[in-house]
């Protein structure tokens, strides 16, 4: 697939344009220093044009040209590198399994300026339709301005599916889709009006998934891939703040286990086996053929006094969907105790083949843990290996899989060690993964320097999710919510 294309180097190119053209440039040896950095990556055909910005000097003029071995060559001569939405998809498709070539020429002082060309690889793999994320302010403590989005990975149209400002005073939270398909849907609202969200078929619930036997309201959603259950946690929570500006922010369980939901009755089906009093059990996650529910398990210790003791292991218990019941042994695969780190956020690839997480110190919100780091387990080897093409100096942490597991999105501090932005990279059949590359913008360096909130809990969607804004309002203002009954299996 990775094909440069070596007919087009680093000679002289003149162009013509309606206003300027390159002329006997000095021709450099470097790639240009972009924002963001596309040089390499990988692309779905079906992605948004990858606009950029120059970052390292002032410019009069810009040129770039584009071209692939098929299809016409895009050319850009102006102050801003963007790219007609028609014309690149076309020249993007024309050339997928195969790669395009960019070609940047800067004047300054009336003088050009010539980079060495850069390759952009175009992946035969397709991407989802779009990707479902939440917006909100890097701190946390309080309810700011918030809400969950939708984009459409073609272009750079974004819509809100729900606000905080839909009802004043609540915050939405833990979004999830059954493997990014959009007909169920689950959305957790907390505050005055609070309850879950629960859309399945065009039909709307919003459920009090708080008993007197759970340890609280339902968090952390992963459906079931038949739709009959969703698993979730129920976690006593404390927040704590770091002396050490770098460090920030610690959510930390008192306690916590994991349930799951059967929609069709209701019920909350628990077992004594992931309600242990001398463990913490969170982040379940279900394999694709639904009969293995991961989660994450650590030994409990005394909050806060012992937080950074506290350290999760990736485990799995067998699941039976024909009767809703469980294993009755817990297996562990990644174990805290020999790695000496914790895990969090196991996501399983829809075809089975791996299960990525995030691996950090200790606990389990990694969000600001500096050096929390993406790891891929192999299900079929049963071995475990950090992702050292995406991972870098500074947070990754949360992250979901395309609907044909050939991409992943993840979000990451890398960029200013703030604000996490989002990052698409793919895998091949042969587990080899790509350079990870921005989610794009229309105007990246604008839009990027201009944002005040962070990406949080990204997923792929195939289709466009539709929500009735009037009738979700409706829903949460009233205060009705559907109770939820337990009943405990072996």
């Amino acid at each position: 697939m990775k094909k440069i294309i070596e007919y087009f180097g680093l000679g002289i190119i003149l162009l013509a344009s309606c206003t300027d053209k390159v002329v006997s440039p000095q021709l450099m040896e470097t790639y240009p220093s972009i924002y963001p950095d596309y040089t390499e990556v990988t692309i779905p055909a079906g992605i948004a044009p990858m606009n950029f910005d120059l970052t390292d000097e002032k410019y009069e003029r810009v040129d770039v040209t584009v071209r692939g071995v098929r299809g016409k060559t895009l050319h850009v001569n102006g102050k801003r590198i963007s790219f007609e939405e028609t014309d690149w998809h076309e020249l993007v498709e024309a050339n997928k399994g195969d790669s395009l070539l960019f070609t940047v020429s800067v004047k300054r002082d009336g003088q050009w300026k010539q980079y060495r060309s850069f390759p952009m690889y175009v992946s035969n793999y397709p991407i989802d339709y779009g990707i479902v994320y939440r917006l909100i302010a890097p701190g946390y403590e309080v309810y700011s301005k918030m809400g969950i989005y939708q984009r459409d990975l073609s272009s750079f149209k974004e819509k809100a599916l729900i606000e905080n400002t839909l009802v004043p005073g609540m915050c939405v939270n833990c979004h999830s889709f059954n493997q990014a398909q959009t007909e169920r849907l689950s959305i957790h609202v907390r505050g005055s009006h609070g309850g879950t969200l629960l859309q399945e078929g065009g039909q709307l619930e919003v459920l009090d998934t708080k008993t007197d036997s759970t340890l609280s309201a339902c968090v952390y959603p992963y459906w079931h891939p038949s739709g009959k259950y969703i698993a979730y946690s129920v976690n006593n929570t404390r927040q704590g703040f770091h002396a050490v500006k770098e460090e920030r922010i610690e959510v930390m369980d008192n306690s916590s286990d994991i349930v799951v939901y059967h929609p069709a009755t209701h019920e909350l089906i628990t077992t004594p086996m992931l309600q242990r009093k001398d463990a913490f059990e969170t982040f379940p996650a279900f394999s694709p053929d639904g009969r293995t529910l991961y989660f994450c398990s650590a030994e409990a210790k005394q909050m806060p006094q012992e937080y950074k003791e506290v350290k999760y292991s990736l485990c799995s218990i067998a699941f039976n969907p024909e009767n809703g019941t469980f294993g009755e042994k817990i297996d562990t695969l990644v174990s805290a105790q020999q790695s000496g780190k914790s895990v969090s956020f196991p996501r399983p690839s829809y075809d089975g083949r791996y299960l990525m997480f995030t691996l950090s110190d200790y606990g389990n919100f990694s969000i600001w843990h500096k050096e929390a780091d993406l790891w891929m387990y192999d299900l079929k080897q049963q071995i475990s290996y950090p992702i050292e093409e995406v991972n870098s100096d500074d947070t990754e942490s949360f992250h979901n899989w395309s609907s044909n597991s050939r991409w992943f999105v993840f979000s990451s501090r890398r960029d200013n060690g703030l604000y996490t932005y989002l990052y698409i990279a793919s895998v091949g059949e042969d587990g080899k993964v790509t350079k990870p590359f921005m989610l794009p913008q229309k105007s990246p360096f604008e839009y990027y320097d201009g944002l005040v909130y962070s990406f949080n809990v990204p997923d792929f969607v195939r289709q466009p999710v539709e929500v009735d804004h009037v009738e979700v309002r409706e829903k949460l203002v009233k205060p009705e919510r559907v109770k939820l009954t337990v009943r405990e299996r072996k």
